[in-house]
């Protein structure tokens, strides 16, 4: 049986199973799989990153709940296993989160520190292969195929002395996921946290799938849930029941994926080059709000925000749409499709702001949102004449004015009076 040890890197056969020790330096690390050194689609997924950033820059908090959010009004980005325990998640309401641990240290994000370490990571991942898939700043996928020739191991022994080296030169652990798809590497990689090593098998694919619940799908969160669950179908062993037309007809394009998936098919490559598909900004605030003038002021903040971050990726959107979240968490979101392109601040402003109007009886809000979709090249955007509004030229042209001082003498020399509305 092939098998690895995740501490000194040593890979062996052993007529075990499941051998208790590595025959080089005696460590319990091992995994062992019959396939382990065959397949070539990984996904490596930090364990509690940001969490374990602050952790690692201030020894003190080692041993404490750590909680990375915003204030009491914000949400839970990252918890530490320590927190975890006490039933903190990602994405929580902040006051729910220091119901459970009230002794939680919470700390502000630091994304643009989390960025750099992000960096470092993918720096080491850069050595091991060119196909790399990022998600986040805390995962990836890898494919690894065509690297044993490279790098004289196969991909397991490579990807086990990646995390090795996080541990070792950056202080930081990571999980991996090995298997033969894209969507069975993430489901591994979510199954041995903290600090795991989990291999799913072409050969045990179907045998492992049948009992497990649909929501280990990457992608069908709790409304997903809920509809699947209305057609009375709430583990894998239920989609198999289903036939492909069916499935289509009841869910659309989202029927076809779970046909396929639910036989643990995925034909999706390993991107290195993924499309953008969205980009969005949003604020929670400090108390719940109906003012129509602080929400204006919150809307053109951020348009500005998506646009600035639209020119800088050269993307423009073809559709704007407004989030709006009630205090009790439920979402609104609303969307205008446009007839060319746009990364103009005034004119995702615009969008929005109607649809704004509209939405407001519908409050107080705690979250504001915008962004733009459906992505192209900016070449060509905002180019259209604007027939119903022919200041629509003069204040485009004001704002690549606007632009160009502020990236001479800073963002913040020139705003509009609504951006002063807090």
């Amino acid at each position: 049986m092939p098998s690895l040890c995740r501490s000194c890197l040593t890979s062996f056969e052993t007529g075990l199973p499941d051998r208790a020790r590595c025959p080089s330096c005696h460590g319990p690390r091992i995994t062992t799989h019959p396939e382990l050194f065959d397949l070539t689609i990984a996904h490596m997924d930090c364990d509690a990153f940001y969490a374990s950033v602050e952790k690692r820059d201030n020894p003190e908090l080692a041993d404490k709940p750590v909680i990375i959010g915003g204030g009491k009004r914000g949400v839970v980005s990252t918890a530490c296993y320590v927190a975890r325990i006490r039933g903190v998640k990602s994405a929580m309401p902040m006051f729910q989160a220091l119901k459970l641990c009230p002794d939680a240290v919470v700390i502000k994000p630091r994304g643009s520190h989390y960025a750099a370490v992000s960096k470092q990571i993918r720096a080491m991942m850069d050595e091991l292969t060119p196909s790399i898939e990022p998600l986040s700043l805390d995962e990836a996928f890898l494919d690894m195929t065509g690297t044993a020739n490279l790098h004289g191991e196969p991909p397991a022994v490579m990807l086990a002395g990646l995390v090795k080296r996080m541990k070792d030169e950056l202080g930081l652990t990571g999980s991996i996921g090995l298997s033969h798809n894209k969507f069975l590497a993430k489901v591994a990689s979510d199954l041995d946290k903290p600090r795991g090593f989990s291999v799913i098998g072409k050969a045990e694919t179907m045998e492992f799938l049948h009992d497990k619940p649909v929501r280990m799908i990457w992608g069908v969160g709790p409304a997903g849930q809920a509809q699947l669950e209305r057609a009375g179908i709430r583990g894998f062993s239920d989609l198999l029941r289903w036939e492909q037309d069916d499935l289509v007809s009841r869910f659309g394009s989202m029927g076809l994926r779970l046909y396929h998936l639910a036989r643990g098919e995925d034909r999706r490559r390993v991107s290195a080059h993924a499309p953008m598909k969205s980009i969005s900004k949003e604020t929670t605030f400090f108390e719940d709000t109906a003012s129509l003038e602080l929400l204006d002021g919150h809307l053109w903040r951020l348009s500005e925000q998506v646009s600035d971050r639209a020119k800088a990726k050269d993307k423009a959107g073809r559709v704007v749409t407004l989030k709006l979240k009630r205090a009790n968490h439920a979402a609104l979101t609303r969307r205008v499709s446009l007839g060319d392109s746009t990364q103009s601040a005034d004119r995702i402003y615009r969008t929005a702001r109607p649809l704004l109007d509209k939405a407001l009886n519908e409050g107080p809000f705690r979250l504001i949102g915008v962004g733009i979709s459906d992505l192209v090249s900016a070449e060509g955007a905002d180019l259209t004449d604007d027939l119903l509004d022919p200041n629509a030229a003069k204040r485009r042209a004001a704002e690549r004015a606007t632009d160009e001082i502020r990236a001479r003498f800073g963002k913040d020399l020139i705003m509009k009076g609504r951006a002063l509305r807090k």
